[in-house]
């Protein structure tokens, strides 16, 4: 595969994490350019060799169905040579020499071992179609790299309105790895996941990574990820290998990430506690009625 670019979704929301990305990314000797898919109609100043990249077009058709945000990166299907990743990831190799000997459709992840949130039920009945062994061709949409164009606007277009597609591909209301997935499944690339056999990368999520020493992990070159991916993770238990996103951050911004990630925590401890009392509310009152129609 050779790489021409490296492609992306962010908004002034995930700025920080952007920023820790697009410099690991360049630290690693990529100096590939960098097109910003934008979440929404915000914008914040990006860095050289990167730009704002948005199809006028998909957008406009995507607002007319009032699809999720993230499906923005079906951009990505009518393009080539180029690896997408969340802003919440940071390199650790550089992508162009990491996927030179690999070609199709290349993603580096453990979906396969938690298919879940990649399907819908309309798309889980198409998709193991496939194979017996269908799992192995689930992929997280955070990270994924493809040598060719998938899809022209037309054929994205009448696939994803296509009966059996659309509840997955534009309704599908919480994001939009199921319709990623169900769409790059039933085209004719092949999958290729190089945490599996041969390679047998170890993980690219840093939710497998617990302790301090992490990187033992990591003795073999062709086997060390050559990305990090925190998906997932739940930001205000920190982690060890947190610090290899941290150390790309500037002292004022590593400050101002901190605080985000505790405003974010203590948002959603309220918004817990608010659940417990309406709860504990419930069933009091559930309680003293049940109490006045025993004394009826």
């Amino acid at each position: 595969m050779k790489l021409e670019f490296i492609a992306t979704l962010a908004s002034p929301e995930v700025r920080l994490r952007f920023l820790a990305m697009e410099r690991s990314l360049r630290a690693v000797g990529c100096d590939l350019p960098l097109r910003v898919i934008p979440y929404h109609e915000g914008r914040f100043d990006l860095p050289l060799n990167a730009e704002w990249w948005q199809d006028a077009k998909l957008c406009d058709w995507l607002m007319q169905w009032k699809a999720h945000p993230t499906m923005r990166k079906y951009q990505c299907l009518l393009e080539k040579n180029f690896q997408f990743v969340d802003s919440d990831v940071i390199f650790l190799r550089n992508p162009r020499e990491a996927l030179a000997s690999y070609d199709g459709f290349i993603t580096s992840c453990g979906h396969w071992k938690y298919p879940n949130e990649t399907l819908t039920a309309e798309s889980a009945s198409l998709v193991s179609q496939k194979s017996s062994n269908w799992q192995l061709s689930i992929f997280n949409t955070g990270q994924w790299a493809c040598d060719r164009r998938l899809y022209s606007f037309e054929q994205l277009r009448e696939r994803c309105e296509a009966e059996g597609f659309r509840n997955t591909c534009l309704t599908f209301p919480h994001h939009e790895q199921p319709g990623i997935n169900l769409l790059v499944n039933t085209s004719d690339v092949v999958i290729n996941n190089v945490t599996l056999p041969p390679l047998r990368m170890e993980s690219t999520w840093a939710g497998d990574y617990i302790d301090a020493h992490f990187e033992r992990f990591w003795v073999d070159n062709q086997r060390k990820p050559y990305l990090i991916h925190w998906a997932g993770c739940d930001m205000s238990k920190a982690r060890p290998i947190d610090r290899l996103m941290e150390d790309f951050l500037l002292p004022e911004e590593l400050d101002a990430w901190r605080q985000e990630i505790r405003s974010r925590s203590e948002k959603t401890k309220a918004i817990e506690r608010s659940l417990r009392g309406r709860l504990r509310r419930w069933k009091r009152a559930v309680m003293a009625g049940a109490r006045e129609l025993s004394r009826s």
